[in-house]
């Protein structure tokens, strides 16, 4: 095992939770950036390089996420919108050919995903955080123990910064969808939903309106 390598062992206080701790010693550290990443992320060659160069020459960046792939090669959408209580509750209990267009749109394939965008929501399975940014939006709300909580980080941080998604950037990500297998992981998902909109509205989210308009606008082909 490589020395610069060091297990942090704590309680099961959740994913924020815990990645908080990593967090403010890295903060402690002094280091510039941070990523947070799932346990099923593969790394193409360079792409930490290429992240940390974009960041270097784009300070108006807090955020970046590279193109994510299928193991098979496929493209994942993970390029979003903010979401409205049907995109992340009701969506679960209706069939898809009722749903097909609003995830399209939810997931902004409208863009093509060929190019840079400044995007609302990027997905939490890997997030390249710039440090001094989270000095100033805060880290993980340790709110939420399970799932929202990188929709309601990313969100603070596109209120102040950028949050770019960077395709020239590659990573490979199994995807297992926990939540959408065992039951107790979807109950988590459901209640940790529940608080995000708690937090941010549930129909009367102006912010989101005005947010998902000039996302939608900046990135149509």
């Amino acid at each position: 095992m490589s020395a610069k390598i060091r297990y942090i062992h704590n309680a099961n206080i959740g994913y924020g939770g815990a990645h908080n701790i990593a967090i403010r010693e890295a903060i402690e550290n002094g280091a510039k950036y941070h990523v947070v990443i799932n346990p099923d992320i593969y790394f193409f060659p360079g792409t930490i390089e290429l992240l940390s160069d974009y960041m270097d020459q784009h300070k108006d960046v807090g955020q970046v996420m590279p193109k994510v792939l299928y193991p098979n090669g496929e493209l994942q959408h993970l390029c979003k919108l903010l979401p409205t209580p049907m995109d992340l509750l009701f969506r679960r209990f209706l069939p898809d050919q009722f749903l097909n267009q609003r995830r399209s749109r939810f997931e902004m394939r409208f863009s093509g995903y060929n190019k840079e965008m400044n995007v609302p929501f990027l997905s939490g399975c890997f997030m390249f955080l710039r440090i001094d940014t989270l000095k100033e939006t805060g880290l993980f709300d340790e709110r939420f123990f399970m799932y929202g909580e990188d929709i309601d980080l990313c969100r603070r941080i596109h209120r102040k910064y950028k949050t770019m998604y960077y395709p020239q950037a590659i990573i490979t990500h199994v995807h297992e969808a926990a939540s959408y297998k065992n039951k107790k992981m979807l109950r988590i998902h459901i209640c940790n939903i529940i608080k995000y909109f708690n937090k941010w509205g549930w129909i009367i989210d102006s912010e989101r309106i005005k947010v998902n308009k000039a996302a939608i606008h900046s990135s149509m082909p």
